[in-house]
């Protein structure tokens, strides 16, 4: 049996993608970084996008995370309804390491040497970074690409009345944003009860299958890209304001 690497941060959702990997992978390794500070990452997207988008999305970021816990009921009901689970495997080698750019992440994957590597919600990878890693690295992304890169895919495929293409995908990483080839997608029906809070939670307890079979193709050198004709966009969590008022207004939180 192969062994493949997985870099994740620390969270529910990775850990449900880990137990499903380590069921197909037993032999798997999970590498964690430390997550990037909320300073670092406001401030590097007010660069890019001035301070009032990026504190209105920081509030947006701060809501989702404290409003977590008035939809527990519903998070419950995705994780049975697909099996999913979000503990915490201790007997799963682990390795720590500050960043994924950092010269230990290296080191870490010369030592596990993994057939395959899956990244779920890490940094992006620099193209140095890319261009040291010898085996096919793989990324899970919460929504549909090209047309929903970056964050909060299902909420903005919601909100353009796009349902059809509320879902996940499974892609090669290049030095883009989500802009790799794609590699498999799973589209589903959100619940009239989802939210920004459980959006990401049903994309991916629903999707592990999908990310299995990239991980077999990767491990076998049968990974076959899709061309898929599509307009390509970069998202971002909403600001507060415009969060509220579709909320208000539509129906869609």
């Amino acid at each position: 049996m192969e062994t493949v690497a997985m870099l994740i941060q620390p969270g529910q959702n990775p850990e449900i993608v880990v137990n499903a990997v380590r069921a197909a992978f037993p032999r798997l390794v999970v590498i964690e970084e430390e997550p990037e500070s909320k300073k670092l990452f406001i401030r590097r997207r007010a660069r890019k996008l001035g301070w009032v988008q990026a504190l209105g999305q920081l509030a947006t970021m701060v809501v989702s995370k404290y409003g977590k816990r008035f939809t527990l009921g519903r998070a419950k009901e995705i994780l049975e309804e697909f099996g999913a689970n979000p503990a915490v495997d201790s007997q799963i080698r682990r390795v720590a390491v500050p960043s994924a750019n950092s010269p230990e992440f290296l080191k870490a994957l010369d030592d596990i040497r993994p057939a395959a590597l899956l990244l779920v919600s890490t940094r992006m990878l620099k193209a140095g970074t890319l261009a040291a890693i010898a085996c096919p690295v793989l990324n899970f992304h919460a929504g549909i690409t090209p047309q929903y890169r970056g964050l909060q895919g299902g909420y903005w495929s919601r909100i353009l009345a796009d349902e059809e293409n509320f879902g996940a995908t499974v892609h090669l990483v290049d030095a883009g944003v989500d802009t790799g080839g794609v590699l498999y997608q799973h589209r589903l029906k959100p619940s009239k009860r989802d939210t920004v809070h459980t959006y990401p939670l049903l994309q991916t307890a629903a999707s592990t299958g999908i990310i299995v079979e990239a991980l077999h193709d990767a491990v076998t050198g049968s990974l076959k890209p899709l061309k898929i004709a599509a307009p390509s966009r970069q998202w971002y969590h909403p600001p507060i304001w415009t969060w509220l008022w579709n909320g208000v207004t539509r129906g869609i939180w």
